[in-house]
């Protein structure tokens, strides 16, 4: 099949066009429990689950962004009913990470705390391939004493000695990542209802691809996963089934060149302090 391209269509139909062990890295949010109107579209999704097993490589990832909606004074949990699914299916739950909504966040009952988080699933087809984590936490302290040895029964030192550790600068971040929603966005970001922030992709194809892999986005939206997979010299496949958010998408990743690298590459550069 042609890759570096966005199928108008269901993703099972694009998916049924993949060989087995196809794609690299897959980033998607579904729309889930009808928490925005998504043109009247639905989708099946233990279908979905399981070709994204059978098409996913070896040692390759899926990034699942989902969150829950609250009825009848109770959340839904299929985020949780998602995970399982696909632990049932073959995949291993690499990693529970949290998405924290820099905004507002949604307000919600006033008998809760503001909602203000989705879930990232990162689930491995056995195991994980490519790690290739961020280090951007400043360590509090470079340099740490420790002492080894023991103390006699009188608590003296008993031959103990000690060595300094250098710790780096930077560590690996926790996988609670607070992400601006309005920032590193461009004018394509409002057109649809639920856009991944730009970083959020961003960082999870860094964090799980290499250059020249093979990225996916079963519910590409308006094409932000295709975007930061050019962005970071990586290929991509996405589905679409809405005919606008596809058009949009497109017109997107025809305007992905020197202006929005280096815009996006500023601002990246602005927030680390470089």
């Amino acid at each position: 099949m042609e890759i570096n391209k966005i199928y108008n269509e269901n993703c099972l139909e694009t998916m049924a066009k993949m060989p087995n062990n196809f794609i690299d890295l897959t980033v998607t949010s579904p729309p889930y429990d009808n928490l925005r109107e998504y043109k009247g579209y639905s989708f099946a999704f233990e279908e979905v689950a399981k070709e994204l097993f059978r098409i996913t490589k070896q040692g390759g990832v899926v990034v699942w962004v989902v969150g829950d909606a609250t009825m009848n004074g109770s959340e839904s949990g299929t985020s949780f009913k998602q995970a399982l699914f696909f632990k049932e299916i073959g995949f291993n739950l690499h990693d529970t990470m949290i998405y924290q909504k820099s905004g507002a966040g949604a307000v919600g009952s006033n008998k809760c705390y503001i909602q203000n988080f989705e879930y990232m699933f990162v689930f491995s087809k056995c195991k994980i391939k490519t790690t290739n984590l961020i280090e951007d936490r400043k360590n509090k302290k470079v340099c740490t004493t420790i002492a080894n040895g023991s103390r006699d029964k009188n608590n003296a030192d008993n031959e103990r000695k000690y060595r300094t550790i250098t710790t780096k600068e930077y560590g690996k971040r926790f996988n609670i990542w607070q992400i601006e929603q309005r920032n590193n966005q461009d004018e394509f970001h409002l057109l649809h209802p639920a856009p991944f922030p730009q970083q959020l992709a961003n960082d999870h194809i860094i964090s799980w691809s290499n250059e020249n892999d093979l990225i996916y986005d079963c519910f590409m939206g308006s094409g932000t996963t295709a975007k930061m997979a050019i962005l970071n010299n990586r290929n991509y496949i996405g589905s679409e089934i809405s005919k606008e958010y596809c058009q949009i998408a497109e017109q997107r990743i025809k305007m992905c060149g020197g202006f929005f690298f280096n815009s996006f590459q500023t601002e990246l550069s602005n927030e680390a302090g470089t």
